[in-house]
Formats: C-alpha cells, sequence, structure tokens
C-alpha cells in the first residue's frame, strides 16, 4: 500500500504530542490507521453530545473514506446530527453557561430552548420540525405492518428528500447523511431515552402508533452478533467516545457470541481505545480501565489498548485528521 503524505495537523501532534495523554492520541492514531491497513474493521461509538458538538464536519469525512464500518451511538446523537442539520441557524450558544441562574435556565425553557453545555437545541426548529416528517414514516410502517429499527426510520426520512428544503449546513458536514448513503449499519442502543423516542412513546400512549413497529434493543444486539461474526475475519476494533451505553451495549457481543452462543471461535475486539474524562470510582464501568474488559471476554491480553483522558470533543478531531491525512 502507498502511504500518503500526513498533512499538517498530523505532523503538528506527530511532532509535538511526545509524553501522556498527548503521546496516547498519536499512539492511538497510529494503532487505528494500522488496524485498518491490516484489512480489519472499526466500530466508532458515539456517546455525550458530540453530534451537536458538530462532529460531522470530519466523521462524515470519516465515513466516506471508509474509516469506519459501523456506529454505535446513542439516540440524541442519531437525531441531534439531523437536527443540526435542518436548524443550525436557530442554535443559541451561551459562553458564559456556567454562570446561569435557576431563573436563567427558566427562560431558555420558556424561549424553547434546550441547553447542552454551551448550546441550545431550538425545540420548534429541531424537534418539531423532525417529528412531523418522521412521524409520517412511522405511521406508514405501522398501517403496513413493517417493522425497522430506529436507524432505519432516520435513513428513510434523511434519502426520501423531505427535509431538504430546511438544509442550514453544508450537506457533507452530517455524518447521518453520510451513514445513509453507504446504508452504514448502525447500533443504537436505549433510543428510547432520546427526543424522537419519547415522541414515539407518546403515539404508543395514545393508541396512534403500535410499539411494536419499532424495533426492540435486543434486536439491535442480535442484528449486531450477526454482522460481527460475518465481518470479523481481519479483526474488528473499538473506538469509544465517552462511555455509557453507546460503549458498554456493542462491546458485550463477544462474550455473547463466546459464552452464551458457545462459538469459541469468536475472535476479541482487535483493538480497542476510549476517550474519556470518567475516572475508575464507585464501580465507574466508563472509567474502567482496558485491561479490566479482559476479565469479562472482551478484550484478549494482546490486544492494542489505549485510555485518553481527555475532553472528546478536542481529541476526537484530531485522531480523525491523522487518519484522513490532514
Amino acid at each position: 500500500m502507498t502511504m500518503k503524505t500526513k498533512g499538517a495537523i498530523s505532523q503538528f501532534i506527530e511532532k509535538y504530542y511526545l509524553h501522556f495523554n498527548s503521546a496516547s492520541v498519536v499512539d492511538a492514531a497510529k494503532a487505528y490507521e494500522e488496524q485498518l491497513n491490516n484489512g480489519a474493521k472499526m466500530l466508532v461509538s458515539l456517546a455525550g453530545a458530540m453530534s451537536t458538538a458538530e462532529i460531522g464536519k470530519i466523521f462524515a469525512e470519516m465515513i466516506r473514506q471508509d474509516k469506519v464500518q459501523i456506529i454505535s451511538c446513542t439516540g440524541a446523537n442519531l437525531e441531534e446530527d439531523i437536527m443540526n442539520l435542518v436548524a443550525h441557524s436557530h442554535y443559541k450558544r451561551v459562553p458564559n453557561y456556567r454562570d446561569l441562574t435557576a431563573q436563567d435556565e427558566w427562560d431558555l425553557l420558556e424561549k424553547g430552548l434546550n441547553r447542552v453545555t454551551d448550546t441550545c437545541i431550538p425545540e420548534e426548529e429541531a424537534f418539531r420540525r423532525l417529528q412531523k416528517h418522521i412521524h409520517k414514516i412511522w405511521k406508514d410502517a405501522d398501517d403496513a405492518g413493517e417493522r425497522y429499527l430506529p436507524h432505519e426510520f432516520m435513513y428513510k426520512m434523511l434519502l426520501s428528500g423531505v427535509l431538504e428544503e430546511y438544509y442550514e449546513i453544508d450537506l457533507k458536514d452530517s455524518w447521518m447523511y453520510a451513514a445513509a448513503e453507504k446504508n452504514l449499519p448502525i447500533i443504537c442502543p436505549g433510543w428510547e431515552d432520546s427526543t424522537m423516542g419519547n415522541i414515539f412513546a407518546s403515539y404508543v400512549l395514545k393508541g396512534e402508533l403500535k410499539a411494536t413497529t419499532m424495533k426492540s434493543g435486543i434486536e439491535y444486539m442480535t442484528f449486531l452478533a450477526d454482522w460481527y461474526t460475518d465481518n470479523s475475519a481481519n479483526g474488528i476494533g473499538f473506538f469509544q467516545i465517552g462511555g455509557g451505553i453507546a460503549g458498554d451495549f456493542p462491546i458485550c457481543v463477544v462474550p455473547m457470541l463466546y459464552q452464551d452462543m458457545e462459538r469459541e471461535e469468536t475472535p476479541f475486539w482487535s483493538y480497542f481505545c476510549q476517550i474519556s474524562d470518567s475516572t475508575t470510582s464507585y464501580g465507574s464501568y466508563s472509567g474502567a480501565v482496558p485491561n479490566e474488559k479482559i476479565t469479562w471476554g472482551k478484550l484478549d491480553i494482546n490486544t492494542p489498548k489505549f485510555i485518553i483522558e481527555s475532553d472528546a470533543t478536542i481529541v476526537a478531531p484530531l485522531i480523525f485528521a491523522y487518519l484522513l491525512d490532514m
């Protein structure tokens, strides 16, 4: 394989990121690249509010360049990338969020602005705009007796073109649109814990939709089990941004296949990296060092393992830039 010349960002981090957390950034990026060069595939998990942080500006290109083969994300990240696509100009940034009083927060609520750290998502232009269109797609499936996974409904909405009139950012900066174009597999555990999940539940409560129209988390796990079995010949790596269910859910597929299905030929994850500021305390799984995962049958003794204790909104774009030769 012909090696490309690394760009300015990559050269910068190789020159100056030499010790401690910064060295881990470079080591993890190089090991990720080595995995891909050896024919392995990569799962990227997105927790936190990475979509609202506009990770799509670089993550979409990772998808287009086949640097990621499967995604696990929270329901919030699934929808918030699309919300940013259709309502970007209506978002409000609050740089002084640390100084807000309870009354200030209440005033934001009354203006329909839902705060995520320093960024407020506009309810009317984001939530309700998507609700109008996704409800029709849910209802059509419900009436036809069809069932889909949460991300498949989102793909249908994006690819139908019904949102085009609302686009407020360059389409190339939407990671969900890039994923939809490739029909990239997505795992979205705990989707019910999201705005669209809550809205779907409200229609079920009102008797307008059947709960079974939306495929379940168990079906996500069986979908992932089949995908892992079919794609693990050369290894599958695990690149985890943040903690929580987006990472906890998919990493368990390996011990499930090996121990519960008794498929002892199932390979361990071939690479593991987590970017997190969680600490190893009070039984925190998100803060557990990678070696703990050996005891649960997720990682092998020789699996390359990296933990980067830092802000993912700073670190993930740097690693992606390295992989994209920027």
